[in-house]
């Protein structure tokens, strides 16, 4: 996965590495340019300025400006690209739960709209399924490491060790309000777009009849049932994936993971992903059922989806295709954040559990208990 500084340069956006002037480079991670010192320099005077190496070899500073940069354009690709790729089984998916007696399974869900439809069909609605994701996951992967840092902060070395698991689900479900704004008015015209023939052809011309029928409001008709869908799934992405991989590097791989090699790490973080997506599709279905529902019909509720589907169906209807669609996408998304990672020089994500630490007031507190209770010893 090692790129040359040329092919990176080439690759890689110029906002993501600073250009007022290189930091110092640390081996240790999150530094900069390279610094030479002036005595080694080419032609150095004693006492001159040290020879810098500009981007794009320098390092992406960890939690700088440009390492959340680097998150959002990774989050982007990751989710933009993969729910683009799954549209066909997104498709079947919501004409199955808007649908049943028609989409009765997934085989006549295909051949269904083959027929009537076309190969071109299956593609129906990728403009908003494109657009909308990857404005959700430019907010779903950015937000998720700055508030992840955050609440670290508030916590401290130690509780943030500890309680990391928390951490990660109020990191994710933080950043997943945000993230479902910015993605509810494109789901709204999908879905209408792949559940109704006929009503527009994509989102140029669904948007504007969408907002004629229900007003700019409608658009977000569907923003609670949504995050009812999203935050939990995005709760259980995050933080199943961070102890899944975690638990891997610990018990099945044989070395520490700062000795595994980067295609080597992404495969497992493809695994994690994967397994991680089974979950989120098993916590988060009722959810969409209910989003699909209520943004095909007009004027629809929740009562009347319940009623409709019933509380099996809301839990069921369309899950075994979910569940694939879901796995494969989850695994695809982390494997394509990390190689973004990877590419731009930053690690990869989880599989790593830092030592808990312990601040210099905490150091000066145990030393003064130590000392009192050696004095009550003597």
């Amino acid at each position: 996965m090692a790129l040359s500084d040329r092919s990176r340069e080439s690759l890689l956006p110029s906002f993501l590495y600073s250009t007022a002037g290189a930091r110092p480079y640390t081996a240790g991670g999150g530094g900069g340019a390279f610094r030479l010192p002036a005595a080694a320099a080419p032609g150095g005077v004693g006492g001159g300025a040290p020879i810098e190496i500009q981007a794009p070899r320098e390092k992406i500073e960890m939690y700088s400006p440009a390492f959340y940069a680097a998150c959002t354009a990774g989050g982007i690709a990751s989710c933009g690209l993969t729910h683009m790729a799954v549209t066909p089984l997104d498709l079947v998916k919501c004409n199955m739960q808007i649908d049943p007696a028609k989409y009765k399974s997934i085989t006549s869900g295909f051949g269904i709209l083959a027929k009537e439809q076309g190969v071109r069909g299956f593609f129906r609605g990728w403009v908003p399924t494109l657009l909308g994701y990857s404005a959700q996951g430019a907010c779903k992967f950015g937000f998720y490491e700055f508030f992840k840092k955050y609440y670290s902060d508030i916590a401290g070395p130690e509780y943030a060790q500890k309680y990391k698991t928390l951490i990660y689900l109020a990191g994710s479900a933080s950043a997943e309000v945000i993230a479902d704004v910015a993605l509810c008015p494109f789901e709204a015209v999908k879905v209408r777009v792949q559940t109704q023939p006929g009503f527009a052809r994509g989102l140029g011309d669904g948007l504007p009849k969408f907002i004629k029928s229900e007003g700019a409001l409608g658009l977000y008709k569907g923003i609670v049932p949504l995050w009812g869908r999203q935050i939990p799934y995005t709760m259980m992405k995050f933080a199943s994936f961070e102890t899944i991989v975690e638990q891997i590097y610990k018990h099945a791989v044989p070395v520490p993971k700062s000795e595994c090699s980067k295609s080597f790490q992404l495969g497992i973080s493809f695994a994690g992903g994967y397994i991680a997506g089974v979950f989120c599709a098993i916590v988060s279905h009722p959810a969409d059922n209910l989003v699909s529902f209520l943004n095909n019909a007009k004027g629809a509720t929740v009562g009347d989806a319940v009623k409709k589907l019933g509380l099996w169906g809301l839990f069921t209807r369309g899950l075994p295709l979910r569940i694939v669609m879901i796995g494969t996408l989850t695994g695809a998304q982390w494997g394509i954040y990390d190689a973004f990672k990877v590419m731009v020089g930053l690690p990869t994500t989880g599989g790593v559990t830092p030592a808990p630490a312990t601040s210099d007031a905490g150091l000066k507190a145990l030393h003064v208990l130590k000392r009192m209770e050696d004095s009550m010893k003597a």
